[in-house]
C-alpha cells in the first residue's frame, strides 16, 4: 500500500483550505475515460437491439446464454427464494419493508384544486411515471437493501411497471436478491448489468420494452451510460462514490466513530470518510480505533485503501466552525454525535441525510430507519436530494376560464402577446367575443 498513514488536516495552519479543496476534488478523479466505451455500448444496443445485447452479456456479465428469455428470472423463482429463506433473514426483510414503506406514504404530494379572485379554476394533479426500471450493483457486494430503497417509494407512488437489472449470476443467483425483488413486487427481473443493461432499459430491445425512468446507483460504465440516456429517459443522478462526515467532540467512543467511518470505506476504493472533530487527542484515539479495525474487516483491502487515499481527520479549533464546512462539503451522510445536535440540524443547509446524536449510525439509516438511502453525491444536495415518492411522480397543471374571466385576463395577455410579436396568440385570445 503507497500510503498506510491518516490524513490530518488543522484548521489554524495556514494550508488548510489548500489541502481541503485536494482531498474533496481526490474523489472526483476519474479512474479512465469510460464515455467512448459507453458511447458505443448504448449505439450497439440502440442500433441491433438483442442481439448486441445477447454479445454484451456475454462479454460482460460472463454468461453463456442463447436469448433473453434466459436472463429473465421468473416470479416463481422469487416467490421459492423468499419462501425458502431462513425465518431471520424474511423476518428482517419484511421489518425493513413495512418501515420504509411507512416512510415513504407520508410524502405523496397532495394535488391541488382551487378558484382565485377572478374565479379562475387552477390546480395541479400528480400522477405516477408508467414505467421505471431500477439498477441495483451486484460486483463487489450484494445490495438487498438497494432493491427496498429504489423499488418501494415507485410502489407508493403507483408506478405500474417495475424492471429490475442487476449483475447477478443466471446458474446461481444470491437467493436474498431473488426473495427482495419479490417482497417489493417487481414486476420483471433481467440478470445483466452495466451499460449495456441501461441501453436496454433506455432504447427497448425486440424482448425487453423501453422504460420512462431510470434510477440506482452503479460503477463509472452505469453512471456514464445513465448521463448519455437522459433526455430520452429520466433518470434519478449521476451517482458518485460514497460519502460519510461524522461530526463529534470527544466525549463520543472512539470505536463507535472508527466504525461509523469505516462503514462507507467499505463500500468503495472510492468512497470517501471524514470526521471533524475539536480534540487533537481525541483524533488520534480515532486514528488508533481505525487502525486496529481495518486488521479484522473482511473487506479490509478496500476499506484501507478508501480511508489512507480519501478519507480524513479535520481538527478545528471549535466544532461551531464545522457549520459552514458541512454547508461547503454538501455530503451526502452527515453524522452529529453530540449531546445536542438539533442546534447544529437549524443550521444545516446542505446534506443528503443526517443523522442525529451519538446513538444514530448512519449504518442504520441503510437499512431500516426509514428515509431513503439513495442520496446525492459529490457535493449535488447543494440542489438535489435523496430518492423520494415525488420521484416516481409527474404533475399536471390545468386551467379553466369561463366567458367573464377570459375577457379580464386576455386584457393584458394580448398586450404581451402583442409585444413578443405572436399575432396568433392574441387572436386565439380575442376571437373568443
Amino acid at each position: 500500500m503507497k500510503n498506510n498513514k491518516t490524513n490530518f488536516i488543522f484548521s489554524n495552519k495556514p494550508n488548510f483550505n489548500n489541502l481541503l479543496r485536494k482531498l474533496l476534488l481526490s474523489k472526483n478523479e476519474k479512474i479512465d475515460d469510460v464515455s467512448e466505451i459507453v458511447k458505443n455500448i448504448i449505439f450497439k444496443v440502440k442500433t441491433k437491439g438483442d442481439k448486441a445485447l445477447l454479445s454484451l452479456i456475454k462479454k460482460y456479465d460472463n454468461d453463456n446464454i442463447n436469448s433473453i428469455e434466459d436472463i429473465k428470472i421468473s416470479y416463481k423463482t422469487m416467490k421459492k427464494a423468499f419462501h425458502d429463506l431462513p425465518l431471520n433473514q424474511k423476518n428482517a426483510l419484511k421489518f425493513a419493508v413495512k418501515r420504509i414503506r411507512s416512510f415513504h406514504e407520508k410524502q405523496t404530494p397532495k394535488n391541488l384544486d382551487y378558484r382565485d379572485e377572478l374565479d379562475v379554476r387552477l390546480g395541479l394533479k400528480f400522477e405516477p411515471i408508467n414505467s421505471v426500471g431500477f439498477y441495483v450493483p451486484g460486483g463487489k457486494a450484494i445490495y438487498p437493501s438497494s432493491i427496498i430503497m429504489n423499488v418501494i417509494p415507485s410502489l407508493v407512488a403507483g408506478v405500474y411497471d417495475r424492471k429490475l437489472v442487476t449483475p447477478v449470476s443466471v446458474k446461481n443467483p444470491p437467493q436474498i436478491i431473488l426473495a427482495t425483488a419479490y417482497m417489493t413486487e417487481v414486476s420483471q427481473f433481467y440478470a445483466m448489468g452495466g451499460a449495456h443493461s441501461i441501453a436496454a432499459l433506455a432504447f427497448g430491445t425486440e424482448s425487453i420494452e423501453r422504460v420512462d425512468k431510470i434510477v440506482g446507483p452503479g460503477n463509472m460504465f452505469v453512471a456514464e451510460a445513465k448521463r448519455q440516456v437522459f433526455g430520452k429517459v429520466g433518470i434519478d443522478s449521476i451517482a458518485g462514490p460514497s460519502e460519510i462526515l461524522i461530526v463529534t467532540d470527544n466525549k463520543s467512543n472512539p470505536d463507535w466513530i472508527a466504525y461509523d467511518l469505516l462503514s462507507q470505506s467499505e463500500h468503495d476504493e472510492q468512497a470517501q470518510a471524514i470526521l471533524i472533530t475539536d480534540d487533537k487527542d481525541f483524533a488520534k484515539r480515532v486514528e488508533n480505533s481505525i487502525d486496529l479495525a481495518l486488521k479484522t474487516l473482511p473487506r479490509q483491502k478496500i476499506a484501507s485503501s478508501s480511508w489512507f487515499s480519501k478519507g480524513c481527520i479535520i481538527v478545528l479549533e471549535n466544532l461551531e466552525q464545522s457549520v459552514d464546512l458541512i454547508n461547503s462539503i454538501a455530503p451526502e451522510h452527515l453524522e452529529i454525535a453530540v449531546n445536542n445536535p438539533n442546534k447544529f440540524l437549524k443550521k444545516i443547509k446542505n446534506a443528503g441525510s443526517i443523522f442525529l446524536g451519538r446513538y444514530t449510525p448512519e449504518a442504520i439509516g441503510d437499512y431500516v430507519a426509514g428515509p431513503n438511502h439513495v442520496l446525492p453525491t459529490g457535493g449535488t444536495a447543494k440542489f438535489s436530494s435523496g430518492l423520494g415518492v415525488a420521484d416516481f411522480m409527474k404533475r399536471s397543471t390545468f386551467i379553466e376560464c369561463n366567458k367573464n374571466n377570459l375577457f379580464l385576463l386576455r386584457e393584458h395577455a394580448s398586450i404581451l402577446a402583442s409585444l413578443e410579436g405572436f399575432q396568433a396568440h392574441k387572436i386565439s385570445m380575442e376571437i373568443r367575443k
